[in-house]
C-alpha cells in the first residue's frame, strides 16, 4: 500500500496536497497545547490539592512526578506504536484516555487516586504527542508551508507551559483546583471530533513487529533517569538513591543501544539519531528546555511567595513571554528558515535566550515587574521563538515515514528529560546557594522581622545564581547548535535535489 495520506472523505495522491490540512494543523496543534500545558496547569493549582486531599509535604511531588515519570519513560514507545498501528489512531486514542484519565484525577478523593491518574495522563501523553508531532511531519513534508505549520507548533511547544501556569491561576482563583483537571475533558472531546473528520494517515505497518525487549530495555532507562532526577529535588543529587537510578538508567539505555543495531525490527533505528543535525537538534531542544524549565519553576515561586502575586496575577505575568514566542516562531523562524541555515536561528536564539535569563539574575526582594522582569522574559521569549520551531523542523526532517513517529518521539523525550533534568538540577543549585547564604548572615538577636527580610534575600539570591547557571546553559547549547547542526536551509536543499534529479534524468 502506498504512503500517500488518506483522509476522511477520499485519498490524494502524494502530488495532491490534502485539502484540510491547516483545519488538521489546528487539531493537532490544540492537543500538542493541552499535552505541554498540562505538566505545568497543576503547579499553581497544587497548594490547593494538597490541602482537599491531605498530601504530606514529602508524597505532594507525585502530583507532578506521577505525569513526568509515565510521560517521559514511555515515548519512545508510544511513537514506535504509532508507527506500527497508524498515527491518526494512536493520536485519537490518546485523545480519548488523557480525558478519561484527567476526570478521573479531577475527581480524586485521595492521594493515591489522584497519583494514578496523573500517571494514567502521562502514559497517554506519551502515545499522543509523538502521534501530532508525526503528523504535522507527514502532512507538510516541503517548502514554506511546512515552516509556517513548524512555526504554529514550536510556538506551541515553547509558550505551552507558561500557557499552562496562567489557566491554573485563572482555574484555581475562580474555580477549583480540580477544574486543572476537568478542563482537558473538553478540549479533548473537540479534538477528537476534529481528528475524525479532518486528519488523514497512511495505514500501520502490519507487518512489522514490535521490538518488546528494547521497549523495555529504552522505556526502563528513561524511566530510571526521570525518576532519579524527580528524587534529586528532596534527596539530593548525592543520594544513594540517586546515584543507583542514574547508573541503573544509563546501564539499561548502553544495553538498549547495543540491542538497537542487532534487533530485527529495532524501537529506534540508531541511523535517525546518528544524523549530525538531528542530533544537534535534540540536544539543543534538551538544553533549552533544562534552562526554561528551571527559570518557571523559580520564577512561579517568586512571584508569589517573595512578591505577594496572586495565582492568576502571577500566570499573568508569564503573557508577554508566552505572545513573544508565538509571534517569533510565526512571523520570524517560520520565514526565515526557508532562506537560512537552521542554525542561524538555533544558536541566536539560544545567546538571546541566556541574555534573558542574564537579565534575571539581577532582580531583588522588591523588584518592580516592569522594570526588572519583564525585559528579561521576553528576551527569553524571542530567544525561544527563534529555537524552538528549527529545532523541530530540522530534527524531523528527511525522515522516512515509517520511522516518523519515533523520530517524533526521541524529539519530545528531549524535550520532556530536558526539563526534568533543568527543574531538579537547578532547584538543587537555589536551595544550597539559599542555605548557604542564610548560614554565612544569619547572626544572634535579630528581630521576626529582619529574619523573614533575610529569608526572602537568601531565597532571591539562590534563585539568581540557579538562573545565571541557566544562562551558562544556553550558551553552551549556542554553541553546540552552531557547531553541530550543519544542515542547509530548505530552499537550498530543495534546489540540490532538483539538480541531481535533473543530472539523473538527464
Amino acid at each position: 500500500m502506498s504512503d500517500a495520506a488518506t483522509s476522511t472523505p477520499g485519498p490524494t495522491s502524494p502530488d495532491q496536497p490534502d485539502p484540510h490540512r491547516w483545519w488538521g494543523l489546528g487539531i493537532i496543534a490544540l492537543a500538542q497545547l493541552m499535552v505541554v500545558l498540562d505538566a505545568t496547569i497543576v503547579n499553581i493549582a497544587l497548594p490547593s490539592a494538597q490541602h482537599d486531599l491531605h498530601l504530606s509535604n514529602g508524597n505532594r511531588q507525585w502530583v507532578i512526578t506521577a505525569y513526568t515519570l509515565a510521560f517521559g519513560g514511555l515515548l519512545l514507545l508510544g511513537g514506535r506504536v504509532a508507527d506500527l498501528v497508524g498515527r491518526k489512531r494512536t493520536f485519537i486514542i490518546g485523545l480519548i484516555g488523557f480525558a478519561a484519565a484527567s476526570a478521573l484525577g479531577g475527581g480524586a478523593v485521595n492521594g493515591s487516586m489522584l497519583f494514578a491518574s496523573r500517571a494514567l495522563q502521562g502514559a497517554f501523553a506519551a502515545l499522543l504527542a509523538p502521534s501530532a508531532l508525526s503528523l504535522l511531519t507527514t502532512t507538510f513534508s516541503l517548502g514554506r508551508e511546512r515552516a509556517k505549520a513548524f512555526g504554529i507548533y514550536g510556538a506551541i511547544a515553547g509558550a505551552g507551559a507558561a500557557i499552562g501556569l496562567l489557566l491554573g491561576g485563572i482555574l484555581t482563583e475562580y474555580l477549583d483546583w480540580r477544574w486543572c483537571l476537568y478542563v482537558n475533558v473538553p478540549i479533548a472531546a473537540l479534538t477528537v471530533f476534529g481528528a475524525f473528520m479532518l486528519l488523514s494517515d497512511r495505514q500501520g505497518q502490519k507487518e512489522s513487529h514490535l521490538d518488546i525487549p528494547g521497549a523495555i530495555l529504552g522505556c526502563g532507562g528513561l524511566v530510571a533517569i526521570v525518576y532519579a532526577v524527580s528524587e534529586a529535588e528532596s534527596h539530593g543529587w548525592s543520594s544513594t538513591l540517586v546515584i543507583a537510578l542514574l547508573i541503573v538508567g544509563a546501564a539499561l539505555l548502553c544495553v538498549f543501544a547495543w540491542w538497537q543495531t542487532r534487533a530485527a525490527h529495532p524501537m529506534l533505528p540508531l541511523h535517525i539519531i546518528k544524523d549530525r543535525s538531528r542530533g544537534g537538534s535534540m540536544i539543543t531542544m534538551a538544553m533549552a528546555t533544562l534552562a526554561m524549565f528551571g527559570l518557571f519553576l523559580f520564577l512561579t515561586y517568586y512571584l508569589q511567595n517573595v512578591l505577594g502575586y496572586s495565582p492568576m496575577r502571577a500566570g499573568i505575568a508569564y503573557l508577554p513571554m508566552s505572545a513573544m514566542i508565538i509571534i517569533v516562531s510565526t512571523q520570524v523562524s517560520a520565514r526565515l528558515l526557508h532562506y537560512v541555515p537552521p542554525r542561524l536561528l538555533m544558536a541566536p536564539g539560544m545567546l538571546i535566550g541566556a541574555g534573558g535569563l542574564f537579565a534575571l539574575t539581577y532582580i531583588g526582594p522588591h523588584s518592580n515587574y516592569v522594570e526588572h522582569i519583564l525585559p528579561g522574559t521576553m528576551l527569553l521569549g524571542l530567544g525561544m521563538g527563534l529555537v524552538f520551531m528549527p529545532v523541530m523542523a530540522t530534527a524531523t526532517s528527511g525522515v522516512a515515514a515509517q520511522d516518523s513517529g519515533v523520530t517524533s518521539a526521541t524529539v519530545n523525550t528531549a524535550q520532556q528529560v530536558g526539563g526534568s533534568i533543568g527543574t531538579s538540577l537547578l532547584n538543587t543549585i537555589a536551595t544550597t546557594t539559599t542555605a548557604s547564604y542564610l548560614a554565612s548572615h544569619m547572626r544572634p538577636g535579630i528581630n521576626k522581622m529582619q529574619q523573614a527580610q533575610l529569608s526572602k534575600t537568601a531565597v532571591v539570591h539562590g534563585f539568581n545564581i540557579a538562573t545565571a547557571w541557566a544562562a551558562g546553559i544556553m550558551v553552551v547549547g549556542a554553541a553546540l547548535a552552531f557547531f553541530m547542526v550543519t544542515a542547509h536551509s530548505p530552499s537550498r536543499r530543495e534546489a540540490a535535489e532538483a539538480e541531481a534529479n535533473g543530472e539523473t534524468a538527464g
